[in-house]
Order: C-alpha cells, then sequence, then structure tokens
C-alpha cells in the first residue's frame, strides 16, 4: 500500500499565496519538516562560568566529605573532579576566546575589547 499525505490545519496567521496549477499544492505544516523556514542561530553560551561551577561544586562537595568523615573514595571522588576540573576551565578558556573571534568575524557590530 502506498503512502498518503494528510493536510494539516494551516497554523499560521499569514495569508496562503495561491499555487500555480503546474505545481504542486502547497501544503501548511509541511514546512517544517522539509526545512524552507530559516533556522533559529544556534546558542553559544560562554563555557567558563559552567567550569568554574563545575570545579566550584567539587570543592564544596570535597570540604563536605572532609568535615562529615566520609569513605576515602568519596573523598578522592571530589579531589578528582576538582584536579580534572582545571584542564577543562583552560579548554574553556581557549574555546571562549575563539567564540569570541568567531563572532567579531559573523556579526560586525560584535567588537573584542582588551581589558588591558
Amino acid at each position: 500500500m502506498g503512502r498518503t499525505l494528510v493536510h494539516v490545519a494551516d497554523p499560521s496567521p499569514a495569508p496562503r499565496a495561491a499555487s500555480p496549477s503546474t505545481e504542486e499544492p502547497h501544503i501548511p505544516g509541511l514546512d517544517a519538516v522539509t526545512g524552507t523556514k530559516p533556522r533559529p542561530e544556534p546558542l553559544d553560551p560562554p563555557m567558563v562560568p559552567f567550569a568554574l561551577a563545575g570545579i566550584a561544586a567539587f570543592a564544596v562537595a570535597g570540604v563536605i566529605m572532609l568535615l562529615a568523615d566520609a569513605p576515602d573514595d568519596w573523598q578522592r571522588t571530589c579531589l578528582a573532579g576538582l584536579l580534572l576540573g582545571i584542564p577543562g576551565l583552560i579548554t574553556m578558556l581557549r574555546h571562549d576566546a575563539h567564540r569570541r573571534r568567531r563572532r567579531a568575524l559573523t556579526h560586525p557590530e560584535f567588537r573584542i575589547t582588551d581589558p588591558g
């Protein structure tokens, strides 16, 4: 059995232009599936705050583990998270520097300022 395309009600309030009879009829709601609408720009947030938050969370958890006399494995896990967060922070610093350069190239209104 062949596939059937079901007509969906048009949710947009914009008036629809009449399709010429030589083309296939325009089916509202299909635009989202076929990709004819423009894509939104992807999010590109600064990543350094996330790395710092992770390091801080492991540091706080480590202090709590020391005060609570937790098992050694838990304390070592907190130490490992804290120490592994440092290379992650360095990586995110580089990522954000490249992000600023990318944004300056793609968005002329975005300016790189040197704080020094």
